[in-house]
């Protein structure tokens, strides 16, 4: 029995179940088995509950199966949670409920913003040069107590090289003054640039990056360490600069 598992390179268990299912009568008994159980648990709801379980879910399609069975049990139903979470699967399996989806629902918070010209950097993009991509960002600079400014930071992924402008307020207008800035100051020309998802970053500056032949990458959601250059670059400016140095308004 031992060289013939190893010489088919088959267990010991599988050779004695194979052992007992054999009939040398049919060979058929050796082919695999379904492991479907036999019994199955079969609904114990009506089909008008059914009904009315699904009519309450289009009336209210963000709702769950927990805030679904209060309605029931309101209208005299006897329903668990689990009973209306069952229903609900059964629907979805029979296509006689179709879920929307959550990014596309109307007023959503979760909802995707779309953007007439900034992309997501493409794999294939190379980055070899000074200038084929500068990351931008912002950093929250407190020089007095209960005063805050916007400092605007630029890194060339390549060269390292930095430019930092400092604003009353982080909006679209300042951001596109900073990268009036950052074209002057650049020692190269620039050929993209990456940002966060951020508002400061859209409407006026993503028109101004268009107009003057910029790439513009936007970052997935909750993504900052896509954009780890310029993050560097204000670590490095709060605890070399800021932390160390008596802040004015004046500087």
């Amino acid at each position: 029995m031992a060289l013939t598992c190893r010489h088919f390179g088959i267990s010991r268990q599988i050779f004695y179940r194979w052992q007992k299912r054999y009939d040398p009568h049919n060979l058929a008994s050796l082919e695999g088995r379904s492991h479907r159980p036999h019994r199955h648990r079969q609904p114990t709801w009506s089909p008008a509950l059914a009904d009315r379980v699904l009519a309450l879910r289009c009336q209210y399609p963000r709702w769950g199966k927990d805030k679904l069975m209060i309605l029931l049990q309101r209208e005299q139903q006897r329903v668990s949670a689990s009973m209306v979470g069952r229903i609900l699967t059964q629907m979805k399996r029979q296509a006689r409920l179709v879920e929307p989806p959550r990014s596309g629902m109307p007023g959503s918070r979760r909802a995707l913003r779309t953007r007439p010209y900034a992309v997501r950097k493409p794999k294939q993009y190379a980055v070899s040069r000074p200038g084929d991509l500068v990351q931008v960002d912002t950093l929250d600079v407190r020089p007095l107590p209960g005063m805050v400014f916007k400092q605007f930071t630029a890194r060339d992924v390549v060269s390292r090289w930095d430019v930092i402008q400092a604003h009353t307020r982080a909006t679209g207008q300042t951001a596109t003054q900073f990268l009036d800035t950052l074209q002057h100051r650049m020692p190269f020309p620039i050929r993209a640039l990456q940002v966060d998802g951020g508002s400061e970053f859209a409407a006026e500056f993503e028109q101004a990056c268009q107009q003057r032949g910029l790439h513009l990458f936007v970052l997935p959601p909750r993504s900052p360490k896509l954009n780890g250059a310029v993050e560097r670059a204000n670590r490095t400016h709060t605890e070399e600069f800021y932390q160390v140095s008596a802040c004015s308004l004046e500087m």
